[in-house]
């Protein structure tokens, strides 16, 4: 085989087959966690879950991706990245068939936890694979092909799934994933040379970090997910895996200190441009799965919007992913990192800021050129952010970084979320009341907007104690659509506040040596 080291002029036809490979399993795996979202109506009824019961089909599969994340490049030493790989494409086709056949909801949930779990492990070696069999040269072209997947999964795992729930069955927002892994394992094999197994790697592995990732990044998301359905910390529940989440990362912060070979090298932060890439990608991660929340959630409570018109919404923000495709790998090779990944950031600040200006009278279009612009801003700041990470450390610290990088751009997304949450919660309890004040029925205003539906109902029914109700509940309705229309404002622009105080730290990265003989060929 041609000698697919970073130094080699030009990839081989092996190496091009194993990236594909790694990228067609990091798009199944990204899609996965979002297939669902607008296919829990039909799957809850089918099972027989609740509202509440039915969100632990998307914690389920996001608790044990996040574990397997970091792991994965100590299982790839272990088990060889072809064996590793193969494996888990076989048990991610298995765990999605147990999803789709599923009659209840503990069979749902141990079938998610599964997809996450091998998943996970697709996400990260993607970025391995491309970055230890690709030369120099050719890094931009792979990186640009991973973070359009990072990009497009999320993207279009809700409308995939809503369409498939709507028109075949929900089972096929799982049973979609066989012919993929068929694929997968195919290119699997033809890509990637057989490897040893190293058993040492597994007998000396650092099981105190490994325990403490385990229970703590677990607990963590759950606390993160649930806690706003819980009421945080009146709930005993999210009050115990608290608990258990500072116990887990204690014993990852002493296997930092006592294992040779810490499973999760926090070590790597020390070196201050691959620190400020993942504090860069931890507030990204907020930014794309806070507003791939914030604009459906708009759109379905204020315009009235389902779930398959959202997110044809949503799909805006990835055309220019796809417009960019053949002009990035170049820019990448040409223009330096912290003007493209600033230029970004202020793209994607700028997108969040149009959003302020929203009304009760907002519907789908309003959204297209916020969306397109942060389309374009997600671009420009990810792409660097993926090459510059693996730039950052070395080859054989690659698959470690991989992890780490992955594992905040999720983490960043489940913090975003949840402080997302209890900022809608709170924000919109104090404009309802704010509005409830000057809107009462005891008030001049108030009065005058009962008084005109009133009579606009009276005018249909002849009916004016009726007509009185009606208006009453009618200007409550308008109070609730007016509060919601202000939080989501401020929301907006409280993303825009964090994706801006990123911008600075941007001047620490540092473009490649040798990116600027890029080659876009495959």
């Amino acid at each position: 085989m041609a000698d697919s080291s970073p130094q080699a002029e030009r990839a081989s036809a092996a190496d091009w087959i194993a990236v594909t490979g790694g990228a067609l399993g990091a798009l199944m795996a990204t899609l996965d966690i979002s297939i669902t979202n607008s296919a829990l109506p039909q799957i809850q009824g089918s099972i027989g879950a609740t509202g509440t019961e039915g969100t632990w089909i998307s914690t389920g599969y996001l608790m044990s991706e996040i574990v397997m994340i970091p792991l994965a490049a100590w299982l790839t030493r272990v088990f060889g990245l072809r064996n590793f790989l193969l494996g888990n494409a076989v048990l991610f086709a298995l765990f999605s068939v147990m999803c789709g056949l599923s009659h209840s909801l503990t069979q749902m949930i141990v079938g998610r936890i599964g997809q996450g779990f091998t998943g996970g492990a697709m996400i990260p070696t993607a970025q391995t694979i491309i970055r230890t069999r690709l030369p120099r040269s050719q890094l931009p072209v792979g990186m640009t092909m991973f973070g359009l997947i990072v990009l497009l999964g999320p993207l279009l795992g809700p409308v995939l799934g809503g369409w498939l729930a709507e028109n075949v069955s929900w089972s096929w927002c799982f049973l979609v994933n066989l012919p993929v892994c068929v694929a997968l394992v195919a290119l699997l094999l033809g890509g990637l040379p057989a490897e040893k197994p190293r058993w040492m790697d597994f007998l000396k592995a650092d099981w105190v970090g490994i325990a403490g990732l385990s229970i703590g990044l677990s607990s963590l998301t759950v606390v993160l997910e649930e806690g706003q359905r819980e009421r945080w910390f009146d709930s005993h529940m999210i009050v115990t895996l608290t608990a258990v989440t500072l116990a887990g990362f204690a014993l990852i912060a002493i296997s930092q200190f006592t294992a040779p070979k810490p499973i999760l090298r926090l070590s790597l932060l020390r070196n201050l441009r691959y620190a400020s890439v993942i504090l860069i990608v931890f507030a990204v991660g907020a930014g794309l799965y806070g507003v791939s929340y914030l604009v459906p959630q708009f759109l379905s409570l204020i315009a009235g919007y389902n779930a398959e018109q959202s997110g044809a919404v949503m799909l805006v923000s990835g055309v220019p992913a796809f417009l960019m495709m053949p002009i990035l790998p170049r820019l990448l090779g040409k223009v330096d990192f912290r003007i493209l990944v600033i230029a970004g950031l202020l793209m994607f600040t700028g997108s969040c800021l149009l959003d302020i200006g929203l009304t009760a009278q907002s519907v789908g279009h309003d959204f297209y050129g916020s969306q397109f612009l942060r389309g374009v801003g997600q671009m420009l700041a990810m792409m660097p952010l993926n090459q510059a990470s693996m730039a950052a450390v070395s080859r054989e610290e690659s698959g470690d970084a991989a992890g780490l990088y992955n594992m905040a751009r999720n983490l960043g997304g489940s913090v975003g979320l949840a402080i997302i949450g209890i900022v809608i919660d709170r924000r919109n309890t104090f404009h309802t009341d704010v509005l409830r004040e000057s809107l009462s029925a005891n008030s001049v205003l108030g009065q005058e907007r009962i008084a005109a539906s009133a009579a606009n109902w009276f005018a249909q029914t002849g009916d004016m104690a009726y007509s009185q109700m009606r208006a009453l509940a009618q200007l409550a309705r308008q109070i609730q659509q007016q509060a919601a229309v202000m939080t989501y404002s401020e929301t907006f622009y409280l993303l825009a506040l964090a994706l801006l105080a990123c911008v600075p730290l941007a001047l620490l990265l540092r473009t490649p040596r040798g990116a600027d003989t890029p080659s876009a060929g495959h």
